[in-house]
C-alpha cells in the first residue's frame, strides 16, 4: 500500500504543476523518492489516525455537508502530511491538495481491495474497519443460522423476474438456480399487500406484525388535526408506537436484531438510518446516525462514494435532458433537487447501508433487516421498466453480492431471504392524462372556485400536487440534513373551515372534511355536496370510490350510478373486478380503519397496459391497487419452510411478518418473543 501510493504521488508530482516533491534547484531522484515515501506514509498514517476522529466529530454535521466536506477534508490531511514531510520538501496549491488526496484515497481503496481477494483475513478486517462495527458485550456467538434480510424497495416480482431472464442480476439468477446450469437454493414466491400498497403499511406490518389503520401513505385524521406521512419522522415514530401497543411486542428484530436504513426499527438494538427514530432528540438511545461513521471513517470510501454521487448526479441531468430531447411520454418533471435525491439513494444510502449489513454479519448478530430503496426512486420519474431503473438494479445485484462474499467470513452461517415491500405500476399521471388534479376534480364536484390552471388542460408540464413525490429517500435526506418535518399545510384543526383536505397516495386519493369530527357517510355527503361523489366515480380516470353508508354500512361506487354494498363485493364485484382476487377483502379492511378518509378514490387501471394514472407526479407508483404495485416478492432460502402452501401465496404484510418470524425460530435459530403471541393475536 505504501509503495503503490508513492509511486502514486511521484506521478501526480509529474502530472500537475502545482505540486512539487523537491526544491526549486532540483533534487536527485533518490532524494524525490525519499521524500515522496515519506509524504506517503505520513498521509496514510494521518487517514487511519486522524480521519476517523474528524468524522466522529462531524456527526453534528449533516450527513449530505459530511459529503460535499470530503475533499476540503482529505486534501487538509494531505497538506498537513507534506507539512510534517521531514525532508521539507514537498508542495502543494489548496486546490491541487484537493486533486492529489482524492487521486491517492481512491488508488488506496483499488489497491487494499485487490490484495485483499486473496487474503480472507485482510478482506474480514476490511469490511469491520467499514462497518466499525464494536458489541458492547463479547458473548460466545453461537453456531445456529442467522436471518440477514434485504428489502429491495419498490421491486415487483414481475420486474425482478424479467431482470433475472434478462441478465441484469446475476446473484439472483444463481440463487434461483438459473444461470449456469447450477442448482437452486433460494424459491421465489410473490406476495399481495394490502390495499395501502406502499412503503410505510409494508414495512410497518413486515417488522411490527401490524397495518391496522395504516390506509395509505399520507391521511389525515380528524381527531388529531394532522396530516400522517409515514415518511415523516414524526410520524413513522407514531406509527411505530400504534403498532407495539396493537401487537404487545416490540417487533421482529427484539433479539440482537439490527435494523438499517428503514422507516421502523423492528424493535432493534442495533439502528442506522432508521427514521422513526430520526425524530428523537439526539443521545445514548438515539444511534441512527452511527451508520454514517461507520462509513465515512475510512477515508477511501469517502472518496469514492463522493466521487459516485457527483457521477450520479451527472447522470441524472444527462438522462433527463435526453428525455426531453426525445420528448419521451409518459415524463415528469426531474429537476430542482431531485438530482440530489436521486444520487443520495443511489449512491451514499446504498453504499453506508451495505458496509452496515456487512458489519452486522462479520460481529454475528441474530437478526438484520435493511432497505436499499434506489430501484423506488428512480423508477418514480423514470418508469420502472425504463433503462434508468434497469441500471440501478445492476448495482443492486452487486449489493447483495457483497452481502454475500460478507456472509462466508462471518462468525456463523446466515440465511439469506431478498424481499420487497410492493412493486410500481406505470402509467401517465393523473394530471397528464385529464389535464387537472384530483384537488381540482373534487373542488369542482364540491362548487368550489377553481384556479385559472385547472380550468385549461396542460398536460406534463410537471406539477406537484400535494408538494412532493412522498418517496423514502426524500425522508432519508431530510432526516440526514436533522431538517423538521414539512408541515405543508398539514394540520387542519377541525371545524377551522368547509374545504376538503384532498391527499394523494400514488393512485389512491382520500378526501376528508376537516370541519366534520366523524367519518362522513354518503348520505351526508350527498346532502352537503349533491354532484362531488357522481362527479368522481363517473371520471373516467377514476376507478372506484368506497365511502361510509347508513344503510349498508359501506358501499363501493362507480361509473353509471353503481353502488355496492362491501357484503356483496364477493358475488358482485363490480368495478373492482378487473383489479383481481383479494380486492374486496382488501377494501372491507380498510373500511374498517378508524383513520379511513370520507371518500376513498382509486384511479382506473388498465389491465391490458397494466397501467395505472397516479394522482401525484410519478409515472411509476404505487399506493392503491392496481398491477404490479400490489404484487412483491419474497426469495427465500430452500432450507427454510416455504412461505405458504402450495399453490398459495402469502396475503397482507402481517403475513409476512408470521412468515419471518416462522423462519427466526426454525433449526433452533434466531428467536423473537412468543410469549406475548396470543396477546397479539387476539389484538
Amino acid at each position: 500500500m505504501w509503495a503503490v501510493s508513492t509511486l502514486t504521488m511521484l506521478v501526480l508530482a509529474g502530472l500537475l504543476p502545482d505540486f512539487r516533491l523537491q526544491s526549486a534547484d532540483g533534487d536527485s531522484a533518490t532524494r524525490i523518492g525519499v521524500t515522496a515515501a515519506l509524504g506517503a506514509g505520513a498521509f496514510g498514517l494521518l487517514s487511519a489516525v486522524v480521519w476517523p476522529l474528524l468524522v466522529r466529530l462531524l456527526l453534528l454535521v449533516p450527513a449530505l455537508v459530511l459529503g460535499l466536506l470530503v475533499f476540503f477534508l482529505n486534501g487538509s490531511l494531505l497538506l498537513l502530511a507534506l507539512r510534517l514531510n521531514p525532508s521539507g520538501r514537498g508542495e502543494a496549491a489548496p486546490e491541487t491538495a484537493v486533486i492529489v488526496a482524492a487521486a491517492m484515497s481512491a488508488v488506496a481503496s483499488a489497491t487494499g481491495a485487490a490484495l485483499a481477494v486473496r487474503d480472507d483475513d485482510a478482506y474480514r478486517r476490511r469490511l469491520l474497519r467499514l462497518a466499525d462495527r464494536r458489541r458492547r458485550s463479547t458473548p460466545p456467538c453461537p453456531a445456529t443460522p442467522g436471518l440477514v434480510c434485504i428489502q429491495l424497495d419498490g421491486v415487483g416480482h414481475d420486474v425482478l423476474t424479467a431482470a433475472v431472464r434478462e441478465g441484469l442480476m446475476p446473484t439472483v439468477a444463481r440463487l434461483l438456480g438459473t444461470a449456469g446450469g447450477g442448482l437452486p437454493s433460494h424459491r421465489l414466491t410473490p406476495w399481495r399487500t394490502d390495499w395501502s400498497s406502499q412503503t410505510g403499511a409494508s414495512q410497518l406490518g413486515i417488522l411490527h406484525g401490524s397495518t391496522f389503520d395504516v390506509p395509505a401513505f399520507r391521511w389525515y385524521e380528524k381527531d388529531r388535526g394532522e396530516v400522517m406521512v409515514c415518511n415523516r419522522p414524526t410520524s413513522a415514530a407514531e406509527l411505530q408506537r400504534r403498532a407495539t401497543a396493537h401487537t404487545g411486542d416490540g417487533g421482529l428484530l427484539t433479539v440482537d436484531g439490527a435494523s438499517r436504513g428503514n422507516l421502523f426499527s423492528g424493535g432493534a438494538g442495533e439502528q442506522a438510518l432508521v427514521l422513526s427514530i430520526a425524530a428523537r432528540r439526539r443521545g445514548r438511545e438515539n444511534r441512527s446516525r452511527a451508520g454514517y461513521f461507520a462509513y465515512f471513517s475510512d477515508p477511501a470510501n469517502a472518496v469514492r462514494t463522493a466521487l459516485s454521487f457527483v457521477a450520479e448526479v451527472g447522470r441524472e441531468l444527462g438522462q433527463s435532458l435526453r428525455a426531453r430531447a426525445g420528448k419521451q411520454r409518459p415524463r415528469v418533471s426531474r429537476g430542482g433537487l431531485y438530482p440530489l435525491v436521486r444520487a443520495f439513494a443511489t449512491v451514499v444510502e446504498r453504499d453506508v447501508v451495505v458496509a452496515a449489513v456487512m458489519g452486522d454479519l462479520l460481529a454475528g448478530r441474530t437478526a438484520v433487516y435493511a432497505d436499499l430503496v434506489a430501484y423506488d426512486e428512480v423508477a418514480h420519474h423514470s418508469g420502472p421498466h425504463s433503462t434508468d431503473a434497469a441500471k440501478v438494479l445492476r448495482r443492486l445485484d452487486r449489493s447483495l453480492a457483497l452481502i454475500e462474499k460478507a456472509a462466508e467470513h462471518a462468525p456463523r452461517p446466515y440465511r439469506l431471504v431478498v424481499l420487497s415491500d410492493h412493486g410500481q405500476s406505470p402509467g401517465e399521471t393523473f394530471r397528464a392524462r385529464h389535464g387537472l388534479t384530483l384537488a381540482d376534480l373534487v373542488r369542482s364536484g364540491c362548487g368550489l372556485p377553481l384556479s385559472r390552471r385547472a380550468r385549461r388542460t396542460l398536460p406534463g408540464t410537471g406539477h406537484r400536487e400535494d408538494g412532493g413525490s412522498g418517496t423514502e429517500a426524500r425522508a432519508a435526506v431530510r432526516a440526514a440534513l436533522r431538517r423538521p418535518d414539512e408541515e405543508d399545510g398539514t394540520r387542519h384543526p377541525a371545524g377551522t373551515g368547509a374545504e376538503p383536505v384532498v391527499l394523494a397516495s400514488g393512485n389512491l386519493g382520500l378526501v376528508s372534511f376537516p370541519d366534520v369530527p366523524h367519518r362522513m357517510t354518503k348520505e351526508e355527503i350527498d346532502a352537503r355536496h349533491p354532484g362531488l361523489l357522481t362527479t368522481l366515480a363517473d371520471h373516467p380516470g377514476i376507478g372506484f370510490l368506497l365511502v361510509r353508508s347508513e344503510e349498508h354500512g359501506g358501499v363501493v361506487l362507480g361509473p353509471c350510478g353503481t353502488e355496492i354494498p362491501l357484503a356483496e363485493l364477493d358475488l358482485r364485484p363490480g368495478p373492482l373486478a378487473v383489479f383481481g382476487p383479494g380486492a374486496a377483502d382488501a377494501v372491507r379492511r380498510t373500511h374498517s380503519f378508524p383513520h379511513t378518509a370520507d371518500i376513498m378514490v382509486n384511479s382506473r387501471y388498465d389491465p391490458a397496459a397494466g397501467e395505472v394514472h397516479a394522482f401525484e407526479e410519478q409515472i411509476g407508483s404505487h399506493g392503491g391497487l392496481g398491477g404490479a404495485q400490489s404484487r412483491p416478492f419474497l426469495l427465500s432460502p430452500l432450507a427454510l419452510s416455504a412461505p405458504a402452501e402450495e399453490g398459495a401465496e402469502p396475503v397482507g404484510a402481517e403475513h409476512v411478518h408470521d412468515v419471518l418470524r416462522r423462519w427466526l425460530g426454525e433449526s433452533d435459530g434466531p428467536q423473537v418473543p412468543l410469549e406475548t403471541d396470543g396477546g397479539r393475536r387476539a389484538a
